[in-house]
C-alpha cells in the first residue's frame, strides 16, 4: 500500500505552550485513518497545521512525497487536501448549491479576462460546475435543499453540505474535523456510510472525531494524541487495548 502524506517530527509552540511535539505519522492511499485523544491533546492543531491555517515550527509534510505549501490554505487545497472545520463553516446567505460551486472554483481555470468578458469558455465552465454541483448535493444526500440558504437547512444537512463543499476541490486527502459533533444516532449511522462511500469511490480520509465508538468501527488504523505528543498509532483493536491510551483517557477505558 503506498504512503499519501507522511508527517515527520511535526511541532508547534504557541507562546510556552507546545501543542504539538515530535508527530509523525502516515497515512496510506485508500485508507480512513483516524486521530483521537482527550480534549486539548493537539488533534485541531495538527489539523490546522496540515491545512495550512497554522505554520508549523519544524517537521515535515510530505503529500505524494513531495513537501506541502504549508501556511497557505488555498494553496494546500490545491495541492490536494480538503477539510470541514469543527464550527461549521458555510456562506450561510448562499444557496447550498452556490456553496458547493465555491468549492468547486478551486478547480476552475477561466482567466481573469474570460471571467469579466463572460466569454463562451468561461459560461461553459460555470455551466460543468454547477452540474457537478449537483452531483455532490446528490452524492451527500441533500439535493432537494439544492436552493436552500445555508442557514435555513437542518443541523445534520449543514454538516453533509460542507463535506459536499470539500468533495468540490477533488481532493486525495478529505480532512473530517468531527463532522458527527451534534449528530443524533441516525445522523450519525448516515455520516458512517457517506465516510464509508467517500473511501470506496477512491478517496483518503483523515477523521477527527469524539465519537470513539464511530472512530473505531470506521477506520482502518488510529493515532492517539496526549498533550501534542503521539502515544499510539495501530489497528483499533490494539489502540483500545493499549495501556497509555486508557491512561490518557483517565482511565475510563475508550471502548
Amino acid at each position: 500500500m503506498s504512503v499519501l502524506l507522511e508527517a515527520r517530527h511535526v511541532g508547534k509552540c504557541f507562546g510556552g505552550i507546545q501543542a504539538l511535539q515530535d508527530v509523525s505519522l502516515t497515512i496510506n492511499v485508500g485508507e480512513i485513518y483516524g486521530l483521537i485523544g482527550p480534549n486539548g491533546a493537539g488533534k485541531t492543531t495538527f489539523f490546522n497545521v496540515l491545512t495550512g491555517l497554522y505554520p508549523k515550527d519544524s517537521g515535515a509534510i510530505l503529500l505524494k512525497g513531495s513537501p506541502l505549501p504549508l501556511g497557505s490554505p488555498h494553496l494546500v487545497a490545491e495541492a490536494g487536501i480538503a477539510r470541514t472545520f469543527q464550527n461549521i463553516r458555510l456562506f450561510a446567505n448562499m444557496t447550498a448549491l452556490e456553496n458547493v460551486m465555491v468549492g468547486r472554483h478551486a478547480r476552475t481555470r477561466a482567466s481573469v479576462i474570460g471571467a469579466v468578458l463572460h466569454d463562451r469558455r468561461t459560461r461553459a465552465e460555470e455551466s460543468a460546475i454547477e452540474q457537478r454541483a449537483i452531483q455532490l448535493l446528490h452524492y451527500v444526500g441533500i439535493a432537494d435543499r439544492a436552493n436552500d440558504l445555508a442557514r435555513h437547512l437542518p443541523y445534520g444537512d449543514q454538516r453533509r453540505l460542507e463535506i459536499a463543499r470539500a468533495l468540490a476541490t477533488e481532493p486525495a486527502l478529505l480532512a473530517l474535523d468531527e463532522p458527527a459533533a451534534g449528530m443524533n444516532a441516525t445522523e450519525t449511522a448516515a455520516l458512517r456510510t457517506l465516510i464509508d462511500g467517500i473511501r470506496v469511490d477512491g478517496i483518503t480520509v483523515l477523521l477527527i472525531e469524539h465519537d470513539v465508538k464511530l472512530v473505531m468501527g470506521l477506520c482502518d488504523r488510529v493515532a492517539v494524541l496526549d498533550y501534542g505528543e503521539k502515544i499510539a498509532e495501530d489497528i483499533p483493536e490494539r489502540v483500545q487495548s493499549n495501556p497509555k491510551v486508557i491512561e490518557a483517557y483517565l482511565g475510563g477505558g475508550i471502548g
